[in-house]
């Protein structure tokens, strides 16, 4: 008779590692599907950020500066049926008319962004009549950056600047008029109209353009870097309260163009002044 052996149960070691490993690995692969994830969201959304945007407002900003300049060729006719000066026959045109002793050619209708400046634009009176909030009323013309945008009333993000349009800042004044016709834009994204201000240099042509009257400014200063609470750059006679060497200290009238700097920040402000051509 066989002695009876007591049952020893085997114990495979290694099967406990293999399913520590097993799971390991669908964590890491979890990991990983969950970063090329959000890599690709990050990657859409930069891509929409920094070229759709531009793409949308560029378009938008085009298509509005078309239907300013139709609306100005309309009215052409009309004002120029008197012998009178454009201020004369269209008096919400300009909010201070010119005498008649000084009157000014009508300019001739064209359909092409590219207008030549009206002879004898750079005399400064009250300027246009101001717009409601965030309509658009003027365009912003720089020969040397190949620029031209929509002027809209107001510095709202949504309503103005993101639509890759220039905001005229609320308070300051009109194109053409004495003080300081203030603007901002973008820098970067939703068109980025200022991106380059920076390449401005002084003697640079700046026109702006309402109503089918031009207003011609000259680039004067540059002021490469200030904070973005640096409110005397656009006050009516801009000089600088954080760097009291930059701006101007007589009356006159001046443009201002804003904008943010270093590109893709909005740490600093970027500030170019110009006067308007006499």
């Amino acid at each position: 008779m066989r002695p009876v052996r007591d049952h020893i149960p085997v114990v495979v070691q290694g099967s406990g590692r293999r399913a520590r490993r097993v799971g390991i690995a669908r964590v890491l692969w979890g990991c990983a599907e969950l970063t090329v994830t959000l890599g690709v969201v990050v990657l859409l959304l930069v891509v929409h950020q920094m070229w759709w945007t531009n793409r949308q407002a560029v378009a938008g900003a085009r298509e509005q500066v078309r239907a300013l300049e139709r609306a100005w060729d309309r009215e052409a006719p009309a004002s120029g049926a008197g012998a009178g000066p454009e201020s004369e026959s269209d008096p919400q045109a300009v909010a201070d008319p010119v005498p008649e002793a000084e009157p000014e050619p009508e300019p001739e209708p064209e359909a092409t962004p590219t207008r030549a400046p009206v002879a004898g634009a750079g005399s400064a009176g009250r300027g246009v009549a101001a717009p409601g909030a965030s309509k658009a009323y003027a365009v912003l013309r720089i020969p040397r950056l190949g620029l031209v945008v929509p002027v809209a009333q107001g510095v709202d993000k949504a309503a103005v600047l993101d639509k890759g349009y220039a905001g005229h800042y609320p308070g300051t004044a009109q194109p053409g008029a004495q003080g300081n016709f203030a603007l901002a834009g973008h820098r970067n994204t939703h068109g980025e109209p200022f991106r380059y201000i920076n390449r401005l240099r002084a003697g640079d042509e700046i026109q702006v353009e309402a109503r089918g009257r031009t207003y011609t400014y000259v680039v004067g200063q540059v002021l490469p870097e200030t904070t973005a609470r640096d409110t005397g750059v656009i006050a009516p006679v801009p000089r600088s309260v954080v760097r009291p060497g930059s701006g101007y200290d007589q009356p006159g009238a001046y443009i201002t163009l804003t904008t943010c700097t270093p590109e893709y920040t909005s740490t600093y402000r970027l500030v170019v002044w110009g006067t308007l051509k006499g």
